[in-house]
């Protein structure tokens, strides 16, 4: 079956500044600074105290009820503080956070698993494993892998997807572990099949990614599995986004309220997949991450191998330090990023980007003038949408419309406000009408609750005069008996 066109755009890419250099190693933080919130779902709980020392790979903060990811320690040393700390995420609220001085030893906690045995667990087993080791999706997401791995009781997991499309013009982290461990990333590819129980694999690259498709090519020879293959996706922004690269792929569409297992697919990005390979090597939690350190606001651009609670500035400082052109500190690429106040902030889990930007890779935005309804927004969706019916629905506040037009499809992806002659910013205007939403239905959800609440109380109190109405029913009963009356008198004496 013929697989539709992508839909998008095709930006001008700088990932040549970061990608040409070799991957380098950043030195463990001095003092490494651990929010609790760095994934989707509810902040980890802390299970350590201030004053106690901790080992490398131990984790000191459990996962939450539901879905949440445990943290782990990215140093050894002792806990000096639990308390809220500036974190880089949208808004820059302090959230809780755990400080850690290193001591400078690494010692190693307790292996999660015995090193070269994942293929040998039980997948149920491997799947607590992963989630144990507080594994989530290095792509952006951050959605706890082992919650992702764990299909429901009716779905039947046919494929494996790598999404390998990285299509932010100036994020190459992927691409550098792609080139620089292409067999380490097969390896961890089985471990995640067998945690699935899949049939085959799919890893998706765009065209022009060619030293990473040639790696890969070598390591897929050398593993000789027949059940991962590669599939070449045009360098169109953002094909890499999950549903529009499944779409693009296999020309079938996850349901607008459902999730790629529903369909019997599970996507998964490179970097998670070599946490769950190096897991599997050395039996570690996920305690670093590939960062890419990039802009022409950075001495020495590169990709670089840092320690999770590393401070961003220090990692700045590893790459040569900023130029006389840096204007703005953005986590994450150039269209989907968000800008950072600061430097004093920790590279987390969600840090897959550091872009450092001067004038010439911020693109001038001119005062915003009216809609001239050219329809250009339309036109690029990768989402199918209606962006100008969108924006009209978002000036009005018309929630109801904008829940028919499918706001909730939108992955703000940016490519409307690219391409808007009137300089409209829609991505923002977007993503503030789905907090309209979000509030709405939270408020919906606590009137229900509070129905609920009056309900049951309603019933109690109705239950209660029932009982106490059966009670003084009986105690008239009883009143009517004479106070004399022998209940017994027995024979005639």
């Amino acid at each position: 079956m013929a697989t539709p066109a992508a839909r998008g755009l095709a930006l001008p890419g700088f990932k040549m500044l970061a990608a040409t250099p070799p991957m380098r190693t950043a030195p463990p933080p001095a003092v490494a600074v651990l929010p609790l919130n760095q994934h989707t779902g509810a902040p980890a709980i802390p299970c350590i105290h201030v004053g106690e020392r901790v080992l490398l790979g131990q984790c000191v903060a459990r996962a939450a009820e539901g879905v949440s990811a445990s943290v782990h320690a990215p140093v050894a040393g002792k806990v000096t503080a639990i308390e809220d700390r500036p974190a880089p995420h949208v808004g820059g609220a302090p959230t809780l956070s755990i400080v850690i001085d290193n001591d400078g030893s690494d010692e190693c906690a307790n292996a999660l698993i015995e090193p070269g045995t994942a293929l040998q667990l039980a997948p149920e087993v491997l799947r607590e494993r992963i989630q144990a080791a507080g594994i989530v999706g290095l792509g952006g997401a951050v959605f706890p892998t082992g919650i992702k791995l764990t299909r429901g009781p009716r779905q039947r997991i046919e494929e494996l997807l790598i999404n390998a499309a990285e299509c932010e013009p100036y994020i190459s982290c992927d691409e550098a572990a792609l080139r620089e461990r292409a067999a380490d990333l097969v390896r961890g590819v089985a471990v995640v099949l067998h945690a699935l129980t899949a049939e085959r694999c799919t890893i998706a690259l765009e065209a022009d990614k060619t030293r990473a498709i040639a790696a890969l090519q070598q390591a897929l020879a050398a593993a000789a599995d027949a059940r991962i293959g590669i599939r070449i996706v045009p360098p169109i922004y953002p094909s890499g986004a999950e549903r529009q690269l499944i779409t693009l792929l296999y020309g079938r569409e996850v349901p607008a309220d459902g999730v790629p297992t529903d369909i019997g697919i599970v996507c998964q990005n490179v970097g998670t997949v070599l946490a769950i390979a190096d897991l599997d090597t050395n039996g570690l939690p996920l305690i670093e991450r590939i960062v890419t350190v990039t802009g022409h606001g950075v001495r020495q651009p590169a990709n670089v191998v840092v320690r999770l609670g590393t401070r961003i500035g220090d990692l700045i400082e590893f790459c040569g330090g900023y130029t006389a052109d840096a204007a703005r500190l953005i986590m994450g690429g150039s269209m989907m990023g968000i800008a950072l106040p600061h430097d004093d902030l920790p590279v987390v889990k969600a840090t897959n980007c550091l872009l450092v930007a001067s004038d010439q890779d911020l693109r001038p935005r001119s005062p915003e003038m009216p809609c001239i309804r050219c329809g250009e927004c339309a036109t690029v969706c990768p989402a199918g949408l209606l962006p100008q019916q969108l924006h009209w629905a978002a000036r009005e506040r018309d929630l109801d419309g904008l829940t028919r037009l499918g706001l909730e499809d939108c992955i703000e992806c940016g490519c409307c406000d690219y391409v808007c002659p009137s300089q409209i910013p829609l991505a923002t205007r977007f993503r503030s009408a789905k907090g309209m939403l979000c509030e709405r239905s939270e408020t919906r959800e606590r009137a229900e609750r509070a129905g609920h609440r009056y309900d049951v109380r309603a019933q109690r109190l109705e239950a209660a005069a029932a009982a106490r109405e059966q009670r003084l029913k009986e105690k008239r009963r009883s009143a009517r008996r004479p106070a004399d009356a022998d209940p017994d008198p027995g024979p005639d004496r």
